[in-house]
Formats: structure tokens, C-alpha cells, sequence
């Protein structure tokens, strides 16, 4: 008779916990500028950088890739499993926050001002650039490995309360796009200018020095000036953030990461579903825009309609989560895009105008994309927010099922494979450009026709095709409905009996 009043005041009290906002107002502030921070940068033309500016050989590309893609691999295990055993009185992951901050700005920094250093030297002219190349490449992924574990593993501790993370993680989506998209936009409107220019147009062959360097520091300024803002906002989140859920005394072994993972189930379904999708070639649109339609502000303007609705689509997240199931939100905000882009592929195929194929000319592809666009912005908040909370539920679902968490091995398992994959296809994807006649010393507009058709394809149709299994594993998610709350019943519990066992310990010591 006892057992059944404790059960329901245990539901309550969990009922209770999910109704406090652990997370002030300075502190969401520090985690919207974090998330800012992730993405207020030009890396959208990293592809455009590496081909059109540095000029590294499509063959020396392939191979970097292969060497950064296995180790990858390697530091993302050393690195979780170190995390992991981060014991500090400022916390588990703050400190690596504070430790990343100066040198993961001054690798971006230097990375984007190696034109500085190398001018406008032709594909495979100097090797020593290709080798501060790869030099640079290892050191930002060891950087970028630390960083990825740790603000994942930071986000599923700032608050023991699944409303909340969830309100943090949908007011920094909804917030942060105001700005972090500004560089990107700004930067495609001055290339825009640049190539388009009739002054560009008429410049003598001894005078392109002279327009390559300016478009060379355009690259650079505007990679170095968004590093080093970026880089201040997450500093600033570094000495903001806490952390509130509570890790265990004992430090897990790697063999207990290891095992937590395995038996996992939400989380080796969420694995094999990026696994499969991470088949998915793609070549990106920002290349077609640039060589093809000569529009780098071509995603800006089909855009415009789709930054409207995109705000709103947070909205209603809520709303979706008490409608439908998680599996079924994953599902739709993961596929609909590729839908999409199958009738985008349609027009560039199917529509001529006065003899131009539709993938070239402008009047098909701005209304095909903008629609697409469009479309796609209504489940926008459901495909950044739903993916971002099953990840903190698996790794819930681990401390539940172990007693123990592991943030940093489970955030490198759910990534592991996936890389294993990105790897080959990282090796694969600039010979496939070379295959089809991209030649990086072409001027832009000025690519062959074979490799025009190619761009356009291989951004619409090939990542549809290539990764279209990555359905299958969704089918079968179930951390949902009773499950989940039965889930959080129980940890609340749990971590009330650790939090007092802590208090009691801190007691005595202090009698003592």
C-alpha cells in the first residue's frame, strides 16, 4: 500500500521540476550568442575558397580529406573519452569551453589569410601551401572535435528540466537566425559585385593579378573579422554557463562509454539513420550559383519568402510535439527537403526557354528554389529543434539504463561512423569534380558545359538518390509516450537521492 503513494509523489514532484526554469535570462542570452557563434561566419564558401582562392588540386583535396577524415576518427575518442573523465569543481565541460577560446580563433584566423601568403599561385605551383594546408586542417579538427563534444555535452547539462533545454534550444534557433546569417549574405552580395562588374569584365590579362588579390582579401577579411566576433560571444557564454546536472563521483572507464553506447538503443537508431545519410553526396549549391547562374546572392533571394515563415515555424514546435510523435517529426523534418529538391531538379531538366536548358537560366531556377525554399521553412523548427533534443534524450536515456553519463562518448558515437563514411565520400567528392571537367583555374562563368550539368546535379539530384535509406532506421524510434515519462520519473528520483547524498557528504565534512 506504501509503494503507491510514493509512486505518485514521485510523479509529482517530477510534474513539479518540469514547471521551473533553471536557466536565467543572462545565461539564455550567453547561449543565443553561443549559438550565434557556431555560425556567424563565410563557411558557406569554404568550397569556393578552396577551389577558386587557395587553388588546392582537386587530387591533393582528395587526400586531404582521406588523411583529416581518419583522424578525425582517432582524436574524437581520445577527446570524448578525456571529457568524460573531466572532473572539476567549475564543472565537466566548462573548462575545455575556456581552454578552446584563443587557439580555435587564431587556427580560423590564419586559416583564412593564407591568400595573404600565397597570392594567386595556379593549382600545384607550391607545395608548401598545400602543406600549411593540411597542417592547419589537422589542428582546426582536433579544435573542432573538442568544441563539438563539448557544447553538446554542455547543452544536456544546463538544466535538468527537458522544457527548458527545450525552450533554450528553440529561443537560440529562432533568435540567433537574425544575425548569424548576415556575414553570409553580405559576403555572396560583394562577390556578386565582384564578378559581375563590367570593370572585371574589360581588365586586360596583365591587370587579373591585381583583381584577384582584391577578391583574395575579400575572403580574408571577412573570415578573419567573423573568427574573432565569433570567438568573443562564445567566450563570453564560457564564463556564463553552469552546469546542473550532476555527474557522478567515479569517472566511467572507456569500456563503460563504450558499453553505454552499445546498449543505447535511441541512440544507435539515431547513429544508423546519420550513418545511412551520410551516403549522401552533395555538392553544394553555393558552387552553382557562382559558376553557373553567376548569382552568389542567388540563396539570399529565394530565401527572402522562406525568412518569414522560418521564424514562425518555431512556433508551432510545441504544439507539434503534443500532435505527433517523435519519430514522426524526425521523419518529416528530415526527408521533406529531398522531396523538394526532386522538383527542382525537374524544372533545371525539363523546362527550356528560347533554347537555354532550365539549370541555366534564372527565371526557372529563382522560382523553383524560392518555392522550395519556402516549403521547406514551415518544418524548419522542427528539423533544427527535434534532432537537438532526441540527442540530449539519448543521452538521458544512458544515464537512465547505466546510472552513469557519458556525454562525450555518446556525442562521438552518434558522430563515429558517420565520419567513417564522410571520410571516403570527403576522398571521393573532389574526384568526382574532377571527373566531370571542373577546372579550378577557370574564371567564373567560364566552366565547360559538361561540368555545369554536373554542379547543378550533383546539388539537387545525387544527394536524393545517395541518401535516401537514412529512413528506414526512423521507422522504429520509440523513446516516446510512457516510455519517456517513465524515463524521467525515475531520474528525477535518482538524482534527488545523489543531490541529497552530496549535501549530507558537504555536511558532515563541514561539522567536522
Amino acid at each position: 500500500m506504501s509503494a503507491e503513494p510514493a509512486n505518485n509523489t514521485t510523479a509529482t514532484e517530477a510534474q513539479k521540476s518540469l514547471n521551473r526554469r533553471y536557466v536565467g535570462t543572462k545565461e539564455t542570452f550567453a547561449y543565443i550568442l553561443d549559438d550565434i557563434a557556431q555560425s556567424f561566419n563565410i563557411g558557406k564558401y569554404d568550397d569556393v575558397f578552396k577551389m577558386n582562392i587557395l587553388k588546392i588540386d582537386l587530387v591533393l583535396q582528395s587526400i586531404t580529406n582521406s588523411v583529416i577524415g581518419v583522424w578525425d576518427i582517432i582524436n574524437d575518442l581520445l577527446l570524448a573519452a578525456i571529457v568524460d573523465k573531466t572532473r572539476t569543481r567549475w564543472g565537466k565541460f566548462k573548462p575545455w569551453l575556456v581552454i578552446y577560446a584563443v587557439p580555435g580563433v587564431f587556427l580560423t584566423v590564419v586559416y583564412w589569410a593564407l591568400p595573404m601568403f600565397f597570392g594567386t599561385q595556379g593549382v600545384g605551383s607550391n607545395m608548401s601551401r598545400f602543406a600549411i594546408y593540411l597542417v592547419l586542417q589537422i589542428f582546426s579538427n582536433l579544435a573542432t572535435s573538442l568544441i563539438s563534444i563539448v557544447r553538446q555535452g554542455m547543452t544536456a547539462t544546463i538544466t535538468p528540466n527537458i522544457v527548458d533545454r527545450t525552450r533554450l534550444i528553440t529561443m537560440a534557433n529562432l533568435l540567433s537566425g537574425f544575425i548569424e546569417k548576415a556575414p553570409e549574405i553580405l559576403m555572396g552580395l560583394l562577390i556578386d559585385i565582384y564578378i559581375n562588374s563590367d570593370k572585371n569584365q574589360a581588365l586586360e590579362i596583365a591587370n587579373n593579378v591585381a583583381w584577384q588579390n582584391g577578391y583574395n582579401r575579400m575572403f580574408v577579411l571577412g573570415g578573419v573579422i567573423t573568427a574573432v566576433v565569433s570567438g568573443l560571444f562564445a567566450l563570453f557564454y564560457a564564463f556564463v554557463a553552469k552546469e546542473r546536472v550532476m555527474q557522478t563521483v567515479e569517472r566511467p572507464s572507456i569500456f563503460s562509454g563504450i558499453k553505454s553506447v552499445i546498449t543505447n538503443k535511441p541512440l544507435l537508431l539515431i547513429t544508423l539513420s546519420e550513418f545511412l545519410g551520410a551516403f549522401s553526396l552533395n555538392s553544394g549549391t553555393n558552387l552553382y550559383y557562382i559558376n553557373v547562374l553567376n548569382f552568389a546572392s542567388m540563396s539570399t533571394v529565394v530565401g527572402i519568402p522562406g525568412a518569414v515563415v522560418s521564424p514562425l515555424s518555431y512556433s508551432y514546435v510545441p504544439w507539434a510535439r503534443k500532435k505527433f510523435s517523435t519519430k514522426a517529426l524526425w521523419i518529416a523534418g528530415s526527408h521533406v527537403d529531398s522531396v523538394l529538391m526532386l522538383g527542382v531538379y525537374g524544372a533545371g531538366e525539363l523546362i527550356n526557354i528560347k533554347g537555354k536548358k532550365g539549370y541555366e537560366n534564372l527565371a526557372v531556377m529563382i522560382p523553383a528554389f524560392m518555392l522550395r525554399e519556402t516549403i521547406w521553412m514551415f518544418f524548419w523548427g522542427i528539423r533544427k529543434v527535434i534532432p537537438e533534443e532526441m540527442r540530449n534524450e539519448a543521452i538521458d536515456y544512458g544515464e537512465w539504463k547505466n546510472g552513469f553519463r557519458t556525454e562525450g562518448m555518446t556525442g562521438v558515437a552518434k558522430g563515429l561512423v558517420t565520419k567513417m563514411v564522410g571520410t571516403a565520400k570527403g576522398a571521393i567528392q573532389p574526384l568526382l569534380f574532377k571527373q566531370f571537367g571542373y577546372d579550378p583555374n577557370a574564371t567564373v562563368g567560364n566552366q565547360t558545359q559538361r561540368a555545369r550539368h554536373a554542379l547543378f546535379w550533383m546539388c539537387t539530384l545525387l544527394p536524393v538518390v545517395t541518401g535516401i535509406l537514412s529512413v528506414i532506421p526512423q521507422l522504429f524510434y520509440d523513446l516516446q509516450g510512457e516510455k519517456k515519462d517513465r524515463m524521467y520519473r525515475e531520474l528525477y528520483e535518482r538524482r534527488k537521492l545523489m543531490q541529497e547524498s552530496v549535501d549530507n557528504a558537504n555536511e558532515n565534512i563541514s561539522n567536522n
